[in-house]
């Protein structure tokens, strides 16, 4: 008789094994959930109750078991838990339905040139009237000709 080994069809699901047959993630989880519940158990110990030392070790290293442990659709849990706060929390619950208007555009497109040319149209009906003078730089003087900026605004020195 032959002995059969099945093998998977999908190796992406695979994962490499470190240590006991963990892998990196689960060893990194459950270091850091050791990390935390035995100092935990060790002071709640002092209080003299052994079982109540022992239950709230767990419910502290309990979190951290099941970030190392559980996987949905490739996705650890802490992916699914950040999709699932950003959908409930922080986007909006209501999205409507928007497209874009491309008749719109081109509505405010063809006002936009019917203005310009009602202004370049009433520019060249206007008559030439009086001229505008151009505005100068710096002080006038009672005469209305340019002052000296560095005489007292007079024109004369001293």
């Amino acid at each position: 008789m032959a002995a059969y080994i099945s093998v998977p069809r999908d190796l992406t699901r695979v994962k490499s094994k470190v240590l006991f047959n963990l892998t990196k993630r689960q060893l990194v989880c459950f270091g850091a959930g050791a990390l935390i519940g035995v100092p935990v158990f060790f002071l709640l110990k002092q209080t003299g109750n052994v079982s109540l030392a022992a239950i709230g070790m767990m419910l502290i290293m309990l979190p951290m078991f099941f970030f190392g442990m559980y996987e949905k659709n490739g996705q650890p849990l802490e992916v699914i838990v950040k999709q699932f706060i950003t959908a409930k929390f922080i986007r909006p619950k209501v999205r409507p339905y928007q497209t874009n208007n491309y008749y719109a555009i081109l509505m405010r497109q063809s006002r936009a040139e019917q203005e310009v040319q009602r202004i370049v149209y009433s520019q060249k009906q206007k008559k030439p009237g009086r001229i505008r003078q151009p505005q100068t730089a710096g002080y006038l003087n009672k005469t209305g000709k340019k002052a000296d900026p560095f005489c007292n605004r007079t024109g004369k020195a001293g």
